[in-house]
């Protein structure tokens, strides 16, 4: 037996594939899936099916007995093979290989095979155990899995890194009145007695994360996708929401399906298209081939969706379509670029809605969706390159977060800009066809787009993917006889060492009858604007009105009095983005001073989006960005301002924008009067809608105020969908009004059992940690630190950053802020991606103390 724990790898022996040469080192066992041996094994391993059998039953307490076939070829057989299985040795009951019986050797979350019982060619490996149910979201009358990054191996044995595809051949036995999806087609189902066998033809060739089923209590609809047949399966009960929606989500997914062939050059290329729809599902969705899971409440949205939700629902539906080419038939070779699978997918969705929006709507859009979002994390010393290193699959779900899902389209799209559309098209397209059903590496892609530009694009790539931060840009105007004399750009790191952030972005001189937009080569420190030498002086200017550049723009006071009657909607977004941005960083303008413009604007600014985006401005300025005294001083106006622009406003849309900041903002007893009987009596002032999920957070609101806990009962009583009352039942202690009941919360926190349903936790820990609350739940912050490296094992992608966010995303206090402080010194050798999640999540916190010093 070789020791695999202490061996060092000093030895290598050559493997020669289609690629070259390369050397492979002798995988060292260690707990995760580390680089070294997902190296190793993919140059031994190849040509890989799971047959997989699972007996779910009725109660979820009683255990999953699974029996598992694992074929593959093996290449060489110096070494013992580690197949992973992050769960405990016990529950193996038999294992064989290649029909010989043999002992269970479990060691750092490995199953390891010695080399004697393998052999050069086809081997087979057979076991008969209790599945781990990490990754399985057991509920009552409802599972579903979700394996991305690395949580297949706490499930069943295997192979769990994404550059060993394989195919599945999935049997589920379940309970006769339960329906299930996989990835792929149904071959047969059986009913014998109370149970129900669905056999599942075999899958295509898929990464571990991909492979998925659910199954349970799920309504079947059945339409079609294109020329596809697709099932779709949900739990969602209100006929009126069912009638609006259902139609509509088969619609979005044709569109988008059609957009997507057609820009590829590649015809949908699986066997089959299912979706999905799960309460409270941990994210909005994920692109498990033939059977892609969605947040429910994301796809079935009722008559009072705001611009805002269909948007939204729009772009999911276009993403997770998009990695049915991007991440599901191209893969990633290591989660290292776990980000390119992502960025394709935000990006070929929004092309995909500027086909059907035009140019001006897909401008405005994309910059609300991506910019403040990117900004909110790369303005703080926490944050991290699109492109970031991994040395082990178990810190995987560490890279995602705003910077890869927001920061990289806004890249991609200067890519594109730089090479020209046609370029850039030719090459992704030969780029998937090269790489089609196999893996590959972001070098790999620059490596083809290189062939279709001039451009430098690995100087690109160095500042923009592989560093951190944005540029701070400033400027100077020599002037002359009225005229522009010299307009001179300058840029500098926010952080660190000076570097270029080489873009291209425009600049609008605005004039009393006029403007003029210039488009800038920003490519050096310093770059003069020839264009507008000679211009006559400009009333104000506007940097980044186009929207597409990206860094902290310089402002030019003067606009402050004109802002809201500039024309073009994409130009005012981009003030108002620079203001906020700027005012975080301490230039030009003070928070109270924003807080005061951005409500001079309420009943001015008619367009969705742009309203949205200064509301949320003026709620984060509210509760952030100044004292509790300015607060107290100001909250009767800001409420007035509030309602009377909603009065004001003529589209249905606006004014629920501004009844949802009201409520959110409110603290005066008379308007607490006026929301309840909004509440009690469910009549809603001319032209608002709202849904059962808006007056449940209604309720919550008025509880965080008043204290009168039996509006929780009450609302309880009007809830009849079994998910919604699970939702709702679970969140209602962490709003009472008693402390206890709080306290007790928090404390079951500490049970993984309890934070099983990570979205109810994030929105349970929002009202915890309200501002209005902090008082009580200050002391539950160390103890929040305390348990990160806990929720980061345990939790999905999302969990440790949703978790940080919701806990201290609103305090501002001095007290606060020395917590975060003591845990960081007191733990130097902390993990540094987690540490950079608390930076990130904490900016805010560190900025207000700053802001409000001043």
């Amino acid at each position: 037996m070789v020791n695999l724990r202490n061996s060092i790898a000093v030895l290598a022996f050559l493997f020669v594939s289609c690629s070259g040469v390369r050397y492979v080192s002798e995988p060292v066992l260690e707990v995760g899936v580390s680089k070294n041996l997902a190296v190793y094994r993919k140059s031994v391993l190849s040509n890989i099916n799971y047959k997989l059998e699972l007996d779910i039953p009725r109660n979820r307490d009683e255990i999953i007995s699974a029996v598992e076939e694992v074929t593959f070829q093996l290449s060489a057989n110096k070494y013992p093979l580690q197949m992973d299985f992050r769960e405990n040795a016990k529950k193996i009951k038999v294992l064989q290989v290649n029909g010989v019986n043999v002992g269970v050797n479990h060691k750092d979350e490995h199953l390891i095979v010695e080399s004697k019982y393998l052999k050069q060619g086809v081997n087979v490996i057979s076991l008969s155990f209790e599945a781990g149910e990490a990754a399985l979201n057991r509920n009552n009358d409802y599972l579903y899995s979700l394996f991305v990054p690395d949580r297949a191996r706490t499930v069943f044995p295997c192979f769990d890194q994404p550059d060993l595809k394989a195919t599945y051949s999935l049997t589920l036995k379940v309970p006769n009145d339960w329906k299930a999806m996989a990835n792929g087609t149904l071959k047969d189902s059986v009913i014998t007695g109370d149970r129900k066998t669905y056999n599942f033809n075999k899958s295509d060739t898929l990464s571990t994360y991909l492979f998925a089923f659910a199954v349970g209590k799920f309504t079947l609809a059945e339409g079609k996708v294109g020329n596809m047949v697709t099932d779709f399966l949900y739990r969602e009960t209100d006929t009126l929401t069912i009638k609006n929606s259902v139609d509509e989500v088969f619609n979005i997914h044709t569109k988008s399906l059609k957009y997507l062939e057609d820009w590829t050059g590649i015809p949908y290329p699986f066997q089959k298209f299912g979706f999905v729809a799960i309460p409270d599902f941990q994210f909005g969705g994920m692109e498990h081939v033939g059977a892609i899971q969605y947040k429910s409440s994301a796809l079935f949205l009722d008559e009072g969706a705001t611009k805002d939700q269909l948007n939204a629902r729009n772009n999911l539906i276009a993403h997770e379509t998009a990695h049915m080419w991007f991440g599901d038939l191209v893969t990633m070779n290591w989660f290292t670029d776990v980000w390119m699978k992502e960025v394709f997918a935000n990006f070929m969705a929004d092309k995909s809605t500027e086909e059907i929006t035009g140019k001006e709507v897909f401008d405005l859009k994309f910059l609300t969706d991506h910019f403040p979002a990117a900004y909110s994390i790369d303005r703080t010393k926490g944050s991290n390159p699109i492109r970031q290193d991994l040395d082990n699959l178990k810190d995987a779900g560490t890279l995602y977060g705003n910077i890869i899902y927001h920061k990289a389209p806004i890249v991609m799209r200067q890519l594109e800009r730089l090479m020209g559309k046609e370029k850039f098209q030719m090459g992704v397209r030969e780029y998937l066809k090269e790489f089609t059903n196999k893996n590959a590496s972001w070098p790999d892609l620059i490596r083809i787009l290189d062939k279709y530009t001039e451009a430098d694009l690995q100087k690109w790539n160095k500042v923009w993917v592989n560093e951190v931060g944005r540029p701070v840009i400033d400027y100077t105007i020599e002037k002359a006889n009225n005229k522009i004399k010299k307009f001179v750009i300058t840029q500098k790191s926010e952080y660190g060492a000076d570097r270029i952030w080489p873009q291209l972005m425009e600049v609008t001189l605005y004039y009393p009858n006029r403007s003029e937009e210039l488009t800038v080569n920003l490519n050096s420190k310093s770059v003069e604007l020839k264009a507008a030498e000679g211009m006559e002086l400009p009333s104000y200017v506007l940097f980044n009105s186009s929207g597409q550049g990206y860094g902290l723009w310089p402002l030019d006071k003067s606009i402050y009095s004109e802002i809201f009657l500039i024309g073009k909607a994409v130009n005012r977004s981009s003030a108002y983005i620079s203001l906020y941005e700027n005012m975080l960083n301490g230039r030009y303008i003070k928070p109270l001073e924003l807080l005061n413009l951005f409500v001079k604007g309420l009943d001015q600014e008619k367009e969705e989006l742009n309203l949205k985006l200064i509301t949320n401005y003026i709620s984060n300025i509210y509760w952030e960005f100044i004292s509790e005294h300015e607060r107290a001083s100001m909250f009767a106006s800001l409420e007035n301002a509030l309602w009377n622009s909603m009065q004001k406003q003529s589209l249905p849309n606006n004014k629920k924008v501004l009844f949802k900041t009201y409520q959110d903002v409110y603290q005066s007893a008379e308007a607490g009067k006026r929301l309840n009987a909004i509440w009690e009596t469910q009549k809603v002032p001319a032209g608002i809608k709202l849904t059962e999920d808006d007056y449940t957070s209604l309720a919550f609101s008025l509880v965080l105020r008043d204290g009168d806990s039996s509006i929780l009962d009450k609302q309880l009583k009007r809830i009849t969908n079994v998910d919604r009352r699970k939702r709702f039942e679970f969140i209602m202690p962490a709003v009472s009004s008693s402390m206890k009941k709080r306290d007790d919360f928090f404390k079951s926190l500490e049970l993984k059992y309890n934070r099983d349903k990570e979205s109810n936790v994030g929105a349970a820990l929002y009202y915890l940690h309200h501002p209005l609350r902090q008082r009580s739940s200050f002391r539950y912050l160390e103890k929040s630190l305390d348990m990160l490296s806990e929720i980061q094992k345990t939790g999905d992608i999302f969990f440790p950053q949703n978790w940080l966010q919701a806990t201290f995303g609103y305090y501002q206090s001095k007290e606060a802020l020395k917590i975060i402080e003591d845990f960081l010194e007191k733990n130097p050798q902390y993990n540094p991606k987690l540490k950079a999640k608390i930076l990130q999540c904490s900016d805010n916190l560190f900025r207000a103390q700053k802001l409000l010093s001043e």
